[in-house]
């Protein structure tokens, strides 16, 4: 009686009292954030008119691109090969260059003078889009691929190898502390006591870069470095609509067929690691 009568009620208004208290802060970081966003609209000259507007004119617009236009398809293959072939550049070089630059920027492996210009080394390839720096290459360098290699060769160092460091940070020093007590020198204690923690994460980070490059490596030939991008933007000056179409579904088939590429490959090397655990 004692417990239904006093105790009870008493406990469950406190406990309901503490599960639904309302978090004050929170409501006003919403309701700043809505106003913001009214006031953001209102700068950018957001109006629900001119978004209808847009509508009828990408409807008219696809409909000029449509059936696509096949015809040129030696543009298409030329453009889709040059592509294919700064993506693959790209990646092998940055990625070679992002090694060793994410393993000094490692700030559980390295002191504190040699992590910090690693680390704004690749705070600053990160900084900029591909394309801008392809800008930068292209007013350097000159038209052509060279310009888009070098551009996505810096946007690789700045992805993997923050990622790389962010991986070796995160591995048990168990095994490192094991392989250094047996006398080996520094980099026998990266190859068999780092890598082998990180290398599973590091496939998946390369194929990631490899994939972001092939999309990468269409865009930065609009400002002139090369691919089929400087194709692409010939057609939508010329508005030639049907050829601008074909490009584009020639682009989506060349990113699906590396996004299936990518992931063979690190299906592959996940399966082998795992066998080599066991």
């Amino acid at each position: 009686d004692l417990w239904r009568g006093g105790l009870a009620p008493r406990m469950s208004a406190a406990t309901a009292r503490i599960a639904f208290t309302p978090n004050w802060w929170a409501r006003a970081g919403w309701l700043l954030l809505a106003a913001y966003i009214v006031y953001a609209c209102s700068l950018l000259d957001f109006t629900w008119a001119r978004f209808m507007v847009g509508l009828d004119n990408g409807a008219r617009f696809i409909g000029r691109m449509l059936p696509p236009n096949f015809s040129r398809w030696e543009i298409l293959v030329k453009g889709l090969t040059e592509s294919i072939e700064i993506a693959v550049l790209a990646s092998a070089l940055g990625i070679l260059v992002s090694l060793p630059i994410g393993l000094l920027a490692a700030r559980n492996l390295m002191p504190a003078w040699v992590t910090w210009p690693a680390r704004m080394t690749i705070a600053l390839a990160r900084s900029f889009h591909p394309v801008i720096v392809a800008i930068v290459f292209v007013k350097a360098l000159g038209f052509g691929a060279l310009s888009g290699i070098a551009a996505l060769t810096v946007a690789s160092i700045g992805f993997i190898g923050k990622l790389f460091a962010e991986a070796i940070e995160e591995i048990s020093l168990k095994q490192v502390e094991a392989v250094r007590a047996t006398g080996a020198p520094f980099m026998n204690v990266i190859t068999y006591g780092v890598l082998p923690q990180v290398f599973g994460r590091f496939i998946g980070f390369a194929t990631y870069q490899l994939d972001s490059n092939l999309r990468n490596s269409t865009m930065v030939g609009i400002v002139g470095a090369g691919g089929i991008g400087g194709a692409l933007f010939a057609a939508f000056q010329r508005f030639d609509y049907d050829f601008v179409c074909a490009m584009l579904l020639s682009i989506i088939f060349l990113i699906f067929v590396g996004e299936l590429l990518a992931t063979r490959v690190r299906a592959v090397f996940l399966e082998r690691g795992k066998v080599d655990e066991e």
